[in-house]
């Protein structure tokens, strides 16, 4: 590849079905589904998501990052480290947990594990979460009820509203239930093991396989996390990635530092400009994501709307 010098990107998703999906991603968020199917999953920032603006127009994020490394990112890496992505959860997504670092290695010889965070875009009446197990719950006792399918009656759920955040340590067992719209912001891994599904068939009229022994094993069954309503501002701070809230009315944030880290910004409201000094603008419509790469020092957004802004924590 050319080496053309680094300037802020506009993205495009890569979009993904899923059986508890829906058509949320289109109707509230712009996206433009190419089928009928059920779309549950854009992935607004990942290895696959395509740069749609500029001389570094229609390559993904992954041949951009073997190219330019730590000018991308502004730490090492062989993939890119975060994930943010829309979820539509028209039904209840799988009874899941994710490993942690050390356990993705010793189990699946991945680099990393998965800790993430929610963030509630919009919420129907009266929808849900799963949050972890009943406590004082034994492995044993979870066994049981995944083999009668009746785990439902030992999880602990909690209530949404838009505005929500939820921050999942790896080893949370957790679930989205329908209703739905949830922005999430994670370690870029893929590694889920499925403790329970519901009882239903996948989208291929196949029961969904299940990772029980795996699953039980980095289960978390001592603690719980907890929902919370922050203001606007920094509403994430955890070990992995960070994650602020800006809503703007007709005004601008200007000189915000990337601390040499690069900046993920998906628009969840209104229309906003992206403006890197010595760069062209990037105008960002509600559901639309750019990144300001780690070499760029510093950046301004103007105008009216909200945006989620996430980046990596801090070594």
């Amino acid at each position: 590849m050319r080496k053309i010098g680094l300037y802020p990107l506009k993205l495009a998703p890569s979009l993904h079905v899923k059986v508890w999906g829906g058509r949320r991603l289109a109707v509230e968020m712009n996206k433009k589904l190419p089928t009928d199917a059920p779309y549950g999953e854009s992935w607004e920032m990942h290895d696959t998501s395509v740069v749609v603006n500029g001389p570094l127009q229609g390559l993904a994020l992954g041949e951009l990052l073997s190219a330019y490394g730590m000018a991308l990112t502004g730490s090492p890496a062989d993939s890119f480290p975060l994930l943010a992505k829309m979820i539509d959860a028209a039904a209840w997504l799988s009874i899941q947990v994710h490993p942690n670092d050390r356990q993705a290695g010793e189990l699946e010889g991945a680099p990393r594990g998965k800790t993430e965070a929610w963030v509630v875009l919009s919420a129907d009446v009266g929808a849900r979460l799963v949050i972890g197990i009943q406590p004082g719950t034994s492995r044993a006792a979870m066994t049981a009820a995944i083999g009668r399918n009746q785990l439902e009656n030992h999880l602990v759920y909690a209530n949404v509203k838009a505005g929500d955040v939820l921050y999942i340590p790896a080893n949370t067992v957790h679930a989205l239930g329908p209703g739905l719209l949830i922005y999430e912001i994670q370690q870029s891994s893929d590694i889920t093991y499925r403790l329970y599904d519901w009882g239903r068939a996948g989208l291929d009229g196949r029961p969904r396989q299940l990772h029980i022994k795996k699953g039980l094993q980095v289960s978390n069954l001592s603690s719980l996390p907890t929902v919370t309503r922050p203001a606007d501002g920094l509403i994430v701070d955890g070990d992995y990635f960070r994650a602020w809230r800006h809503r703007l009315k007709a005004e601008a944030m200007n000189n915000i530092s990337t601390e040499g880290r690069f900046q993920s910004l998906t628009c969840i409201d209104g229309r906003l400009r992206i403006q890197a000094k010595g760069y062209e603008s990037v105008i960002l419509d509600k559901g639309q994501t750019a990144l300001i790469p780690a070499c760029i020092e510093s950046f301004s957004i103007q105008g009216a709307g909200a945006v989620l802004r996430s980046c990596q924590s801090p070594a």
